[in-house]
């Protein structure tokens, strides 16, 4: 039995343009395409012509649908892992999949592009060359423990985090007291039509973030940051 081929593709993370031609000519040619959200990526297949069978999988989906994507590479199917945006597997449901399929001695395939992390750091003016991407922090269990950890840790560079509009500014307030009052660049709706960009200490920024979005944050951490 010949067993198929998991693509893990990235694809734009705000603007439907910022995507390559590898990942359009890879979406063209599997036979199933595993979204996590099959809206979205209908709107993308959609502005490319792209027409290809779509199953859902999300953080919720339960095991069954993960034996499910298994089987159809099992049984030779082509198959593209997508994400809301960007690189799948990265602070989202994909790594389970990808971990399941190195456990069948499924071929795995990189489709590398758009990554709101690098993204966001690379307009920062943060010159450091090392960086840490903790991703989104726990809503509560575990959050103090690690900011403690992060704050203590004997390291300078930059923390990149993912927030959402509804905890932003209890997260820069948090960061401030656990790291004090430091440089840091929020990065507001990457590649969209409201994309902004704040800088300061993070008692500055804090304030001025009042509109909604999707945000990155790059905290510039000494090692003795407090």
């Amino acid at each position: 039995m010949n067993l198929g081929t998991l693509y893990i593709v990235a694809t734009p993370i705000g603007n439907l343009a910022d995507i390559t031609l590898r990942a359009l000519e890879t979406l063209k040619k599997v036979d199933l395409i595993a979204a996590e959200d099959t809206r979205l990526t209908t709107r993308l297949l959609s502005r490319y012509e792209i027409k290809k069978p779509l199953i859902s999988y999300h953080q919720h989906s339960r095991l069954s649908k993960i034996d499910e994507i298994i089987w159809e590479l099992k049984n030779g199917k082509q198959v593209a892992l997508v994400s809301d945006a960007g690189t799948p597997g990265i602070a989202d449901p994909g790594a389970s999949l990808i971990l399941k399929a190195l456990e069948n001695k499924i071929e795995i395939i990189p489709i590398p592009g758009a990554q709101a992390a690098v993204t966001a750091l690379s307009v920062s003016g943060f010159s450091e060359s090392k960086f840490i991407f903790v991703g989104f922090l726990p809503k509560k269990k575990g959050r103090q423990t690690l900011l403690t950890q992060l704050s203590e840790m004997v390291f300078e560079g930059v923390l990149i985090f993912y927030e959402s509009p509804y905890r932003i500014n209890k997260t820069l307030l948090d960061l401030q007291n656990y790291f004090g009052d430091i440089e840091v660049v929020v990065a507001r709706e990457l590649t969209k039509i409201y994309e902004s960009f704040y800088r300061g200490k993070i008692s500055e920024v804090e304030k001025q973030i009042k509109a909604k979005g999707e945000f990155v944050i790059c905290l510039k951490k000494a090692i003795n940051a407090k």
